[in-house]
């Protein structure tokens, strides 16, 4: 029987402590904070009034992590998903036409789609069919996909038109601040100092915001901000429950509808299986078969924080690859996600100061969990190419596509080809599940039909 969370098993079945737990959920918090401005910053390209989201975000965000933590006990924190929301905002209601109202109930039936599924198992059997080599290559994959974030949110990698990334400027406020903050978190590391991260966020930020007090044109040019003002509230009235179910009794929209349900529930199953499946088993958290702990609860979970999400007004619901950063400083358990929820529903109150938190801040912190994540790759079998290549495109793809789900789905579609392919050449058959085929098969439809976007 899959247990929830319970203070009483903290330490003794998780080799952890309370103040380890609440370390971990800070962290991960700080790391993730950048959403609470971020989203509401895309979702009003469509409309919609930025100081609603703010609260929206935090609402759900909150809800839905406290539930990952008491429902599952995991140390997954959830919020609405980068790329989702820009998908939501830039190509359903600008490119497409559609108004905002009608995206938030496509996110609604998406979110009631996966609670379905969830609750028939789907979700976790597909969780648990990923070869143990390929799960390995989600962690470092992922690793390197958040510490690309890392260097671009710092100035150290940058856009070049010729060669599409470069080196920035090494003497720029945000690469000094950035690199101060990933000093302070290595020595710390080295020392043992428990919350090391989360010391150095707090010196990077404290230093940004001293560059804004001397000199805040410059720093404005960098988007560094004092905090401003403490406390704010928004109401959610202008976007809470404002669903429209028109589209669905149109015959000339309904199809165009039913394609934008399946391409969020597509985009945002796969983020979260990565995702899930790359954190845990950077923690050591999977079980001696390779299966993610209570994954069905962790999916139903995410699940529910979409449904909801999308009542309150924001754009899907996800478990976020940042929960790594809580992981790394130790988190284990549900507390560590109750800790990091509680935190963004006080973020309803205290927006301005975590909005000012800026992103060459939080830098250093997805830098030195990438760190934390390649670690992972010495225990992939590379020996073996059919182990090894799809294990490889995973790693790779998932920072150059920018996407942990398009990562994902050409490492499976990759390992189905070539081992099914290998098996007719070969006289050592290797077994491929019958899940994964299924999948190989999904994938390849999708990609002639719609590309992996």
């Amino acid at each position: 029987m899959e247990e929830s969370f319970k203070f009483s098993k903290i330490k003794s079945d998780n080799n952890t402590s309370v103040k380890k737990e609440i370390v971990a959920g800070i962290t991960t918090f700080l790391t993730m904070a950048y959403i609470i401005a971020v989203n509401p910053t895309i979702l009003s390209a469509t409309g919609m009034p930025a100081g609603a989201l703010v609260t929206a975000t935090c609402l759900s965000a909150g809800i839905a992590t406290i539930m990952m933590g008491f429902y599952a006990n995991l140390p997954f924190a959830l919020a609405s998903g980068m790329g989702l929301n820009a998908f939501f905002a830039y190509t359903v209601v600008i490119k497409m036409n559609v108004p905002w109202h009608v995206a938030l109930t496509a996110v609604f039936i998406e979110g009631i789609i996966f609670i379905v599924l969830s609750l028939t198992n789907v979700r976790e059997l597909v969780v648990n069919t990923i070869p143990m080599n390929l799960k390995l290559a989600v962690t470092a994959g992922i690793g390197l996909f958040i510490t690309f974030i890392g260097f671009v949110d710092s100035g150290m990698v940058i856009k070049n038109d010729a060669t599409l990334v470069g080196l920035g400027n090494f003497i720029s406020p945000t690469v000094l601040i950035a690199s101060l903050g990933l000093v302070v978190i290595v020595i710390l590391s080295k020392k043992k100092v428990r919350g090391a991260i989360l010391f150095g966020i707090f010196a990077s930020t404290m230093t940004a915001w001293i560059y804004a007090m001397i000199n805040p044109e410059a720093a404005a040019l960098h988007k560094i901000f004092l905090p401003a003002g403490i406390f704010k509230f928004e109401s959610l009235a202008p976007i809470a429950f404002k669903l429209d179910f028109s589209f669905l009794m149109d015959s000339s929209k309904i199809w165009g509808f039913i394609t934008i349900v399946f391409t969020f529930l597509f985009v945002d199953f796969f983020d979260t299986v990565g995702t899930l499946v790359g954190v845990t088993s950077k923690a050591n958290m999977l079980d001696e078969e390779g299966r993610v702990p209570r994954a069905g609860r962790a999916l139903l979970a995410d699940a529910v924080g979409t449904t909801l999400g999308a009542l309150l007004g924001v754009s899907t619901v996800t478990t976020f690859v940042e929960s790594s950063a809580g992981v790394a400083e130790g988190g284990r358990t549900g507390l560590t996600a109750i800790t990091t929820g509680i935190l963004f529903l006080l973020a309803m109150f205290f927006s301005p100061l975590f909005v000012a938190i800026p992103a060459c801040a939080t830098a250093p912190a997805l830098i030195v969990v990438g760190f934390f994540m390649i670690e992972n790759v010495v225990k992939i079998d590379f020996s073996d190419f059919t182990e090894g290549v799809p294990a490889f495109l995973t790693i790779a793809l998932m920072p150059l596509t920018y996407s942990i789900g398009d990562g994902l789905t050409i490492g499976i579609l990759s390992y189905v080809i070539i081992n099914l392919v290998n098996n007719i050449f070969s006289k050592e058959k290797k077994k491929v599940s019958p899940v994964m085929i299924v999948l190989g098969i999904i994938f390849i439809l999708k990609i002639i039909f719609t590309g992996l976007k």
